[in-house]
């Protein structure tokens, strides 16, 4: 293998990773969040999140709901680090993987501190929007109804500001979209922050 392949240990004890040219070495170091896949609450950004993990699985083992899974090697740099599948099991905010964190990856914070992403409502897909039924399933479900959550006109209508990207609203959701999304996403636009300090 050439020497420019290698990468250089991220840190001492840190898994070094081979970085080939062109698309196997980008696929090494992409990050795996995406629509409904987040960090658990109080992650860093995501530009430090592989770096500050040490992969330890505390935050995995506390979860009493088994809402946050272990990435395997296909996840490249992010091999070892916590996720939530918020299709799969949301996160219910109990808070507990932010108490047991040793490094900080997952910060100390309040529950409504939290922002794990952002519920996103897919109007051309969601029954109450197109007017097939009176579904509130999402607003039901929202530990922050009224608040993250509001109905307007009988439609959800999601609050930037108080939502904190949980998950309950997409894993209630009774409507799939073709594409294989529910009505109500989560994106995880608050991991995509810089680190500024």
């Amino acid at each position: 293998m050439k020497r420019r392949q290698f990468l250089g240990c991220m840190g001492a004890g840190l898994v070094c990773l081979p970085l080939w040219p062109g698309a196997v070495g980008a696929k090494l170091l992409e990050s795996p969040l995406a629509t409904n896949r987040l960090r658990p609450p109080g992650g860093v950004p995501e530009e430090i999140f592989p770096a500050k993990c040490i992969r330890c699985g505390r935050c995995v083992e506390v979860c009493p709901y088994r809402s946050i899974v272990m990435l395997d090697i296909r996840a490249g740099i992010s091999a070892g680090t916590p996720l939530v599948e918020a299709e799969k099991i949301p996160c219910y905010l109990c808070m507990k993987c932010v108490d047991v964190c040793p490094t900080g990856s997952l910060r100390r914070i309040r529950q409504e501190d939290t922002r794990m992403g952002l519920a996103v409502i897919n109007r051309f897909h969601c029954a109450a929007w197109i007017g097939t039924t009176l579904c509130r399933t999402c607003y039901d479900k929202c530990p922050y109804s009224e608040k993250a959550i509001r109905l307007d006109q009988l439609r959800p209508v999601i609050d930037e500001t108080v939502c904190t990207g949980c998950g309950i609203c997409t894993h209630a959701c009774p409507v799939t979209a073709p594409d294989g999304g529910k009505a109500v996403n989560i994106e995880p636009i608050f991991a995509r922050n810089k680190v500024t300090t």
